[in-house]
């Protein structure tokens, strides 16, 4: 993975050239990734999915994040991305049935890890909660759960402080095993705070007019 191939950008997404996605997050080159936000309803409330990365990824392992995301390689456009839906959480979801949101900047930046993204983020809309039936990637996700789309955009731009959170996580017998659990802003990748309160305020401008 360490090898795979990224066009590289400068902050204006002005294309400069490719490197290895190793070197990409060594240097802190931008580049492009594909975000896929999915809300349904249950009992007339918006719900927002997040996964629970697996404890085994190398980075941020048993943090929830986005519902499924992943890097655009150097080859792809935006509409390849919809991939790591299928991938990672194996639902088959048309790029055409996806809303766009626009391109968000986000930067990440630890200790031997520099993360600069122009993120492709799009909405995927589903009618009912029960509509959806995970068939999860081991190695990435370890779980899936929702939360009250308001409680999380709140948390998300800093309102309040936890939000309540349930669905199901993977029990080393394969099995799924309910999951209930009040997350605070601590339990979710470090996205930084511009990206998550632009995503919950562009999220919520379109879940207003659906």
């Amino acid at each position: 993975m360490e090898t795979e191939e990224l066009n590289i950008f400068d902050e204006y997404r002005n294309l400069l050239g490719i490197e290895t996605r190793e070197d990409v997050h060594r240097k802190g080159h931008w580049h492009e990734t594909f975000h896929c936000w999915i809300v349904s309803q249950e009992e007339g409330a918006d719900r927002i999915h997040l996964q629970l990365r697996s404890s085994n990824k190398k980075d941020f392992p048993g943090l929830f994040d986005i519902t499924a995301a992943g890097h655009l390689l150097s080859k792809e456009t935006p509409m390849d991305g919809v991939r790591e839906v299928a991938e990672e959480l194996g639902l088959a979801i048309a790029f055409e049935d996806l809303i766009p949101l626009g391109v968000i900047k986000d930067q990440i930046h630890q200790k031997g890890f520099i993360d600069n993204e122009h993120c492709h983020n799009f909405l995927y809309l589903a009618k009912e909660n029960s509509d959806l039936r995970f068939e999860l990637q081991k190695e990435e996700v370890a779980g899936m759960v929702s939360a009250d789309f308001q409680a999380f955009s709140e948390l998300c731009m800093g309102k309040r402080g936890q939000a309540a959170v349930e669905g199901f996580k993977m029990a080393d017998d394969g099995t799924a095993e309910p999951f209930a659990k009040t997350i605070r802003k601590t339990d979710l990748v470090p996205h930084s705070h511009s990206y998550l309160e632009q995503v919950a305020v562009r999220l919520k401008q379109v879940l207003e007019k659906a």
